[in-house]
């Protein structure tokens, strides 16, 4: 059995375990797939179906409209899983694609909306302003909860706001054991060490948004969650809705003197390098309900980048567009350029979501 990854420039990275003797092909990765549930599965299984069978992937997605393929292309998932056959000792029957370098495959019926040069994609800083103070969310920095406990949350939350059960609410976390949360559709054995996490005392759980591997320990990240009604993003792209429900976030650090930035489709950054990352789901509308978006962000305030390293499995090429120190003994951009506890950075981002809303 073959094993062939692909890190798309800019992009995200995937993942083809293949063994063409008996029909055998699965496709994992921190990419995100947004809409229809097992319309979701449908689609990989149908992209892992024609690869094995040598026919073209690139129009599968047109038939899939109520789904869309972020951080990855057609041809990046065939890179990997040309890959993953010359590894297995076998000779594909066409060379490697050269994968362009493009960060979205999108239905054919939302390719109107294109983003523009703006900061906050299709909408200006004024108009994100307005659409956070007509929001008006609940804002709670919640009680500590197990790592499961954090997941079930997250989506019985997103569900309740689906079903207009729920206000709008923004949710600032408390972690009250170690964890390892990895993205929807990733691959666990790759992702992570199992036999490091257990002797660590660390559990690991899978969340319900793609993306990649997380390392948390109770104090040393920030982590928020945003259950907001569907038409919060109305007429906005998957790109765009990420900047528009960060709005807040930026405006807060910013008061903080850090220049704070996006970075491709889910990353903040400062100029000193990436302080966190995002990821999204939409949930459909329940019963008379509006649907519902979900978004949550970790920053990493101050990591033990040993154990992390020691935890999760980070190849290559994941690393292989990131300017990133190979070997490091703490990850704390939150902590080191802030000068501030972590107590006085939460106090801070939960007074300058109240600022924002007025």
């Amino acid at each position: 059995m073959g094993r062939g990854i692909y890190k798309q420039p800019g992009g995200k990275l995937v993942g083809v375990t293949a063994r063409l003797c008996d029909g055998y092909c699965h496709i994992d990765g921190d990419f995100f797939m947004d809409g229809n549930e097992a319309r979701s599965r449908e689609m990989l299984l149908e992209i892992g179906r024609a690869l094995l069978e040598g026919r073209p992937i690139v129009d599968i997605p047109q038939r899939y409209p109520d789904v869309t393929l972020v951080g990855m292309s057609m041809q990046g998932i065939e890179t990997a899983f040309h890959r993953a056959v010359a590894q297995d000792g076998q000779v594909p029957w066409q060379r490697e694609p050269q994968a362009p370098h493009q960060t979205r495959t999108v239905p054919s019926q939302a390719s109107h909306h294109i983003p523009t040069d703006g900061e906050f994609g299709e909408l200006s800083a004024e108009e994100c302003a307005d659409r956070w103070r007509n929001l008006k969310p609940v804002i709670l920095h919640d009680v500590p909860r197990g790592p499961q406990e954090q997941m079930e949350t997250d989506q019985q939350w997103a569900r309740d706001v689906a079903a207009g059960r729920r206000e709008t609410t923004l949710r600032i976390w408390e972690w009250a054991a170690p964890a390892v949360v990895i993205g929807k559709f990733q691959s666990l054995p790759d992702e992570v060490n199992e036999q490091a996490a257990r002797a660590e005392g660390i559990q690991v759980v899978r969340r319900c948004t793609g993306g990649g591997a997380m390392f948390i320990e109770p104090g040393n990240t920030i982590t928020y969650s945003l259950y907001v009604p569907t038409d919060f993003a109305k007429g906005v792209s998957i790109e765009g809705s990420y900047r528009l429900c960060d709005y807040w976030l930026v405006v807060a650090l910013r008061e903080l003197g850090l220049d704070v930035r996006f970075t491709g489709l889910n990353d903040i950054a400062s100029q000193h390098g990436k302080i966190g990352g995002a990821a999204q789901r939409r949930f459909p509308p329940v019963g008379a309900g509006p649907g519902a978006i979900l978004h949550h962000v970790t920053l990493a305030y101050d990591i033990d980048g040993e154990k992390m390293t020691r935890v999760l499995n980070v190849s290559r090429e994941k690393m292989s567009d990131k300017a990133v120190k190979s070997a490091v003994k703490r990850v704390d951009p939150m902590r080191s350029q802030t000068g501030m506890s972590r107590e006085a950075v939460v106090d801070h981002l939960t007074a300058a979501a109240r600022r924002v809303t007025i």
